[in-house]
């Protein structure tokens, strides 16, 4: 499932296409106070990753792992795969939306949607029927392309973010909190199962992650599943 997201001058990308061939589709754009308070949707605005950046030494040589020179792994969020490390009402969240999306079922996204504390954020703008508007946005008739990134997404690590604020939360991909220009090229590899190369280039222009990425609050509540800046 790759797509080449068009970024500039558009908002938010809710486009699903897995190919450079697959249609173009539509933006808006994520505006979101970091200080929003508790209840409303919780999505950092691009998820722009929270680490200091620091400029690679060129004095000193990289290391095997292919991490940049000067590299300072502690600065980095720690990559979770473990989904054991969940707390229950985040685990139960993400296998009814993996069951959901591997079953190919539009029924069941449905249900989870539906008793999810709130409505989970798709788009800023007004979309009548949430799975509708998933269906119409895919890069095929019958909306399962759609249900494939989702169930890709959520097959990625995660990372654990903003820990003891109201915006505490695990999102999938970790790359959606993690600097694009830390990444090793064993991190490539796994966002090239999720993007093309054309795709990512046009992520380190902008410096942040526009492809799909879900957040789940540590209540359990899906806060978010959304492609854009």
């Amino acid at each position: 499932m790759r797509c080449l997201l068009a970024v500039a001058g558009l908002a938010l990308a809710i486009g699903l296409p897995h190919a450079a061939s697959a249609k173009t589709v539509k933006t808006d754009t994520i505006t979101v106070n970091p200080a929003q308070a508790p209840g409303g949707p919780d999505i950092p605005a691009g998820d722009v990753p929270s680490v200091t950046q620091s400029a690679p030494d060129d004095t000193e040589p990289a290391a095997e792992s292919g991490a940049p020179a000067g590299q300072d792994q502690a600065e980095l969020p720690e990559v979770l795969y473990d989904l054991g490390r969940l707390p229950p009402p985040v685990a139960r969240m993400h296998a009814q939306l993996l069951e959901a999306a591997l079953g190919a079922d539009f029924n069941r996204l449905r249900m989870v949607l539906e008793s999810n504390e709130m409505p989970p954020t798709l788009s800023l703008t007004e979309i009548g029927d949430p799975i509708e508007f998933l269906k119409e946005n895919s890069g095929d008739p019958d909306g399962l392309e759609i249900l494939g990134i989702l169930a890709d997404t959520l097959s990625a690590g995660f990372v654990h973010v903003d820990v003891g604020t109201p915006q505490e939360m695990y999102i999938w991909p970790y790359f959606a909190r993690y600097p694009l220009n830390r990444l090793t090229p064993q991190q490539k590899v796994e966002m090239y199962r999720l993007i093309t190369s054309a795709d990512f280039a046009e992520m380190e222009d902008y410096g942040v992650w526009l492809f799909y990425r879900v957040g789940i609050g540590k209540d359990g509540t899906l806060h978010y599943f959304v492609a854009g800046e």
